[in-house]
């Protein structure tokens, strides 16, 4: 098979597998289908009824309407909406630990003296802004991929609570995120947003909207007002719950609560207005800060109603789903239900209601929630529940009637309310939505040809290279490790606890290497890599289930500052050095050598310069961009001059090839190592060093070994080394842990395209590594097909020494991509779905992503380096 052959066919097989893929993920990740439309007066009438209510009214008589319709009085005249701690838990405020709960006192104050109903809302996951303020605001639950789109928010077209509050003519102003007015352009009368994802702020977002809050409880022209603080949230990613911050942090809201809660009385007392303050949180947070996955502490978020007429009847915290703000709100200040609400009212927040209002109020929303399900043609299965419960209701009425009805037939109907509420809010909120099998099969069968496609490359380019080759036992480990993978993605508790697998799998294929050893070099090279994996697995303690368990980071956490800035300095200290004696080697090939050395002590010591002054604060962002444009120059010029400097040293081809790509690659990876050092968290300073010695032991030990070491085997050891220490950085399979505060190093003001490729170079720092370390790998590897480039034209010859790099990737992470495919289909109704599965298979889509890239560098640049040298010796041929 020639070159140009093999290239087309290994780019069709990448197209079709983007395509397949494509096809799949839009398929089983549909954005979550809603019913068009906005609810209005016919809201306030049965769903079975048969007649078209027509309504013909202005916006300003829809007020008048609705109230007379829904035949309860609005219980409030005004609504304050805080969403003051976003990304905090419920348990930081209603629970009994300190020093956070006594960093609240008021607003404690206020639970004792029974004057606040408060309760643990579960949100469902993802657990990120975007989908949470959505449930919030419509009462459905959120596609899984609105995540994605939490980076790049648009207006929200569903029906929604603030789209009814605007159409009844009421005045809405928003403080804070500036998510609501991407949500919701045009609706509010005042704002001031602040951007939500720029983390390492935790005081000018927050002052951004406490500086308004005065003027706005004295004004009377507003009918809505949300204030949306963004500090807790990102003292959080900073540093966890336990951080010195958050103490203060809360302080500072529950004054800023004070506040509100002394206005409402005033108010209340002045000119008799009712105003109900709200407060909630979008989402919960782990211990380390950062949020997105489905634990408790992470769908553990608030919801507190401070205001006339509440009284708190339970000393326990009761639980509510997030979605059921949204029905209650309504419910209370008289307007419909948005159309795809699946939650149910609070029944507490209407105590001070009459008998028949309340029981009005629940037919109401059981009117909502029929509509949902006829819609998605499951009514059939609670219809007994609700025509039970309507029977009681009509008996109640009819016996009410003539005398007062009895408490018990009040309580029975109640209760046969609330049955069908919560089985039908549940039933709605957790279906699974309908998934194409015709489009997710096509997709599956694309993604199949792909990965055939390439290990019938690898298979006929083996044949080519190896002929007459028998396997051994380390090259059958390969398939082995894969085969072993592959079969635990089935297992929901393995897929949290993929770390483990990739750590035991890694070491024993190394240890087979161990025993393979032939020389002393190659023993020592060996057991360099296996102590290193060694230190890298107890760094973490990964997953889910295993987390609290001590680990080397959080001793070193424990242990104080001075010692991981510490480990930093020695870390980039030992990646300068043994970049320097890489290129010892080639000192002799003239000054571009030289130039590249000197150019990563400058960047190693501007690194240094950098964690030990500037770590942390923003007076360092002109520091980090100097450095981003001393590593991305460096890395371009040498790449680019890399084959004509050599030329001008030495006219022998091989050379200047070998030479040129073993410097190219030295860049590659030092340039990356030393960007990890500035963008990683302190404590993984050492796992990016040892994940490079690692590496480097890797290729030398392969390329002491001569014939013995396959290139394909070195290659999938080297990728098999990228898997583990992607686990070593504390990296897993839940959302929860993408290291949001470090996209933002460097940037002064948020850009969601720089922020997303940040965020991409920090989670996939170590499958790049070892991505990018081919080109290294394909230089020391005494291959015959340098030992007979005379015999070979250009493209034979970058076929035979850049097949392996290229297909091994491509081909392993197919095989992964199509069995986790295959089971994430396989699995669609399995309980763990949205909470375990899909993240996994979001880090599967992105790896892809993350090996095509780096497999085009690869491949790229071995194109190049080829190319300008064999241009260079046609143009001055050898003497």
């Amino acid at each position: 098979m020639k070159c140009s052959k093999l290239t087309v066919v290994t780019a069709a097989a990448v197209a079709v597998e983007l395509t397949g893929l494509s096809l799949f993920v839009f398929g089983f990740f549909p954005i979550k289908p809603a019913l068009s439309g906005l609810s209005g007066p016919e809201s306030y009438h049965p769903p079975s009824s048969e007649e078209d209510v027509q309504f013909q009214l202005q916006n300003h008589h829809l007020k008048s309407l609705y109230h007379k319709l829904s035949q309860i009085p609005p219980s409030y005249d005004r609504l304050i909406l805080m969403l003051y701690v976003s990304g905090v838990q419920a348990e930081f405020v209603l629970g009994n630990t300190p020093p956070l709960k006594d960093a609240m006192p008021y607003t404690q104050s206020l639970l004792a003296s029974k004057m606040a109903l408060a309760y643990h809302a579960k949100a469902a996951p993802p657990t990120v802004t975007l989908p949470r303020l959505k449930a919030i605001t419509t009462g459905s639950i959120a596609g899984f991929l609105d995540v994605l789109f939490n980076f790049n928010t648009q207006a929200l077209l569903e029906d929604n609570i603030i789209g009814q509050f605007f159409r009844i003519g009421w005045k809405m102003v928003m403080l804070g995120d500036e998510t609501w007015l991407k949500l919701f352009p045009g609706l509010f009368t005042r704002h001031d947003g602040v951007s939500s994802f720029f983390v390492k702020d935790t005081v000018q977002v927050d002052h951004n909207v406490s500086r308004h809050l005065s003027y706005e409880l004295y004004k009377d022209d507003w009918n809505l007002l949300i204030l949306h603080y963004l500090g807790l949230d990102h003292v959080g990613h900073l540093g966890g719950h336990t951080s010195v911050m958050m103490g203060p942090k809360l302080q500072e809201m529950d004054d800023i609560i004070k506040q509100i809660h002394l206005s409402i009385i005033h108010s209340q007392e002045s000119d008799h207005r009712r105003t109900l303050l709200v407060v909630v949180s979008d989402h919960g947070m782990q211990e380390n800060g950062n949020h997105g996955g489905s634990s408790y502490e992470e769908t553990d978020s608030l919801a507190l109603f401070i205001g006339p007429g509440i009284s708190n009847v339970s000393a326990t915290y009761d639980t509510i789903n997030q979605v059921d703000i949204t029905p209650t709100l309504a419910l209370l200040f008289g307007i419909p239900s948005p159309k795809n609400s699946a939650g149910y009212l609070i029944a507490d927040l209407f105590n001070p209601l009459q008998d028949h209002q309340l029981l009005r109020a629940m037919e109401l929303n059981s009117w909502q929630l029929l509509r949902l399900l006829q819609a998605q043609a499951t009514y059939g299965s609670l219809d007994s529940l609700y025509l039970d419960a309507a029977a009681l209701h009509g008996s109640w009425k009819s016996e009410n009637v003539s005398r007062p009805a009895s408490t018990d037939d009040l309580k029975s109907t109640v209760l046969a309310y609330n049955e069908f509420l919560r089985t039908a809010s549940y039933q709605l909120s957790s279906r699974a939505t309908d998934k194409p099998i015709g489009l997710l099969s096509l997709g599956i069968m694309a993604m199949l040809l792909s990965c055939v496609m390439f290990l019938g490359l690898l298979f006929k380019l083996g044949q080519d290279i190896y002929p007459n080759h028998k396997f051994q036992l380390s090259e059958a480990l390969v398939g082995c490790v894969i085969v072993i993978i592959v079969l635990s993605m089935g297992s929901s508790s393995l897929v949290e606890e993929e770390q483990y697998l990739w750590h035991f799998l890694t070491s024993t294929f190394f240890l087979i290497l161990l025993i393979k050893s032939t020389t002393g070099h190659q023993l020592f090279l060996n057991v360099v890599i296996l102590i290193s994996g060694r230190i890298l697995k107890g760094w973490h303690q990964g997953g889910v289930n295993w987390t609290h368990l001590p680990d080397i980071s959080k001793s070193l956490e424990i242990s104080g500052s001075a010692y991981i800035k510490l480990l930093q300095i020695i870390s980039i200290l030992l990646v300068t050095s043994l970049c320097l004696y890489i290129l010892s080697s080639l000192w002799s090939r003239g000054s571009i050598v030289i130039l590249v050395g000197l150019s990563y002590l400058c960047t190693g010591l501007l690194v240094l310069q950098y964690i030990i002054m500037y770590q942390g604060s923003e007076a360092g962002n002109d520091a980090v961009q100097l450095i981003y444009g001393f590593i991305i120059t460096s890395v371009t010029v040498t790449v680019i001059a890399s084959p004509w400097f050599m030329f001008l040293q030495s006219k022998d081809l091989v050379l200047v090839i070998k030479d040129s790509l073993y410097l190219s690659g030295t860049t590659y990876m030092f340039g990356w190592c030393l960007l990890q050092h500035l963008l990683q968290q302190p404590v993984n300073s050492m796992v990016i060093s040892l994940l490079l010695v690692q590496v480097i032991a890797t290729i030398y030990y392969a390329s002491h070994g001569g014939s013995n070491v396959k290139q394909w085997v070195e290659i999938a050891a080297i990728y098999y080394l990228g898997m583990a220490g992607h686990f070593s950085l504390g990296n897993t399979n839940t959302l929860a842990t993408i290291d949001v505060a470090g996209a933002f190093i460097g940037i002064s003001s948020h850009s969601t395209v720089l922020s997303g490729v940040i965020m991409f170079v920090i989670t996939y720092a170590s499958p790049m590594l070892a991505l990018l370390s081919m080109v290294m790998s394909v230089s020391v590897k005494e291959t015959h097909s340098f030992l007979k480039i005379d015999e070979k034209n250009t493209g034979q010859l970058v076929k035979m020494i850049l097949g392996f790099p290229c297909l091994v990737p491509l081909g392993l992470n197919s095989v992964l991509l199509v069995a986790y495919t295959i089971i994430l289909l396989v699995m669609r109704n399995h309980l763990f779905i949205w909470s375990v599965f899909s993240p996994k298979y979001i880090y599967v889509v992105v790896m892809s992503v993350c090996v095509i890239v780096g497999v085009l560098i690869v491949a790229s640049t071995v194109t190049y380096i080829i190319s300008a040298s064999v241009s260079q010796r046609k143009k001055k041929p050898a003497a």
